[in-house]
């Protein structure tokens, strides 16, 4: 029997860059199964949510027997869109689908943010407005305030495949103000792996982001 660690992960089906990312930020020698979300081209909104997370949970079922140890929920802005309550209610949904535990990005994030007392945030992401409200509300849930805030605004998802790291690390450097704890770089298709600990260094705080708070509650969680 294979002794390798395995895991599994949910994406939206257009997301190029988490599978990729998120090994880079676990241990060397996990195993990681990706499952994708179907959904059209346009971005999520409130109205295609409940649709969205019948699709999730139906792939969740795939997953049963499977010898993973838990699973990361990555759809942000699924969950942001859900509100905390909706983000938990498909956490417990998802973990009684596959009875694994179960990470989700957008609780990833807040812990992390709480985790290093960052209150007061910069706050970088690809969304349209609806969406960014609802993620300034679900962190503020959690304690956090968004200080200092830009978008990059992908127009769907095509273009939000196309954002660089280049891009995202240029608009840090604009939103970053000296009344900011730290910094969160949200949306688990943006790539920052190779950027976020030159911000870090640049800014002399905390720079995080979607995909590396994720990998840091799998760790957490699974004891990896």
């Amino acid at each position: 029997m294979s002794t390798t660690p395995r895991i599994a992960l949910m994406v939206p089906i257009n997301n190029t860059t988490m599978a990729t990312e998120l090994l880079g930020w676990l241990p060397k020698g996990i195993d990681c199964q990706t499952l994708k979300i179907p959904r059209g081209q346009g971005l999520l909104t409130r109205e295609t949510i409940p649709a969205y997370k019948a699709q999730a949970l139906a792939l969740a079922q795939t997953l049963k027997g499977e010898p993973i140890q838990g699973l990361a929920y990555g759809c942000t802005a699924a969950s942001f869109l859900s509100g905390a309550q909706g983000d938990d209610d498909l956490c417990k949904a998802l973990t009684q689908e596959i009875g694994k535990p179960v990470v989700t990005t957008a609780r990833s994030m807040v812990l992390a943010l709480q985790a290093r007392g960052a209150q007061r945030i910069g706050l970088v992401t690809p969304y349209h407005d609806e969406v960014n409200e609802q993620l300034k509300r679900f962190l503020a849930d959690g304690g956090i305030d968004v200080v200092a805030f830009d978008s990059l605004r992908a127009p769907n998802v095509e273009a939000l495949g196309r954002i660089t790291s280049t891009e995202v690390a240029d608009m840090a450097r604009l939103v970053m103000t000296d009344a900011c704890d730290a910094m969160f770089i949200a949306c688990s298709q943006l790539p920052t792996f190779d950027i976020l600990h030159s911000l870090s260094a640049e800014f002399g705080r905390p720079v995080l982001s979607s995909i590396q708070a994720t990998a840091h509650q799998l760790r957490t969680t699974l004891h990896l």
